[in-house]
């Protein structure tokens, strides 16, 4: 594990939300935010309507720019967001999960939990100056996000899809070439 398991988990969160901008758009519906919701266990507040879904919706396009800026960029979006948030971290221990930080109250809304979770987690990223395991994906088509938290740092796809896609089109390169 490079990070502690809320951080990597805040990062995961944090690239899915991203990357559901497509195309195609994967983050449509209410049911699509709450199947989001659920899958990465976020716990609080959740008013399950359009205008929930179209604020966290909105929340993708800060996101993107705060995971592929540079590390001192990135420190200053990090800052202003926890400012504007009023966050104040504080321990807590709840569900299945040991101490880890949460930085706004449960009540919050689910866009500005979202929000704290990442750029705390960025907090981790940019003291470790970890930047490198966060990128685009290398598929020329593609600009979904990447998370790398392999230890060999080898991760260049955003998905199974466009690493399958990119592998093809290599083979098909060699046989061409060998023919």
């Amino acid at each position: 594990m490079v990070f502690a398991h809320d951080t990597e988990q805040s990062l995961v969160a944090a690239v899915t939300l991203v990357n559901t901008a497509g195309p195609p758009d994967t983050l449509e519906t209410v049911a699509d935010l709450d199947a989001y919701y659920e899958r990465f266990e976020f716990t609080g507040r959740h008013e399950r309507t359009r205008a929930e879904l179209e604020e966290v919706r909105a929340l993708r396009l800060p996101l993107r720019r705060l995971l592929t800026a540079d590390r001192d960029t990135a420190a200053e979006l990090v800052n202003a967001m926890l400012a504007e948030a009023r966050a104040l971290p504080r321990l807590v221990r709840h569900d299945r999960f040991d101490w880890h930080l949460h930085a706004v109250s449960a009540d919050a809304p689910l866009v500005s939990r979202i929000t704290v979770e990442v750029a705390m987690a960025m907090v981790d990223v940019i003291r470790a100056d970890e930047h490198s395991r966060l990128g685009v994906c290398a598929d020329e088509d593609c600009d979904g996000l990447v998370l790398d938290l392999s230890r060999n740092r080898s991760r260049r796809f955003c998905s199974t899809a466009c690493g399958n896609r990119n592998a093809v089109a290599a083979y098909r390169a060699r046989q061409a070439a060998d023919a």
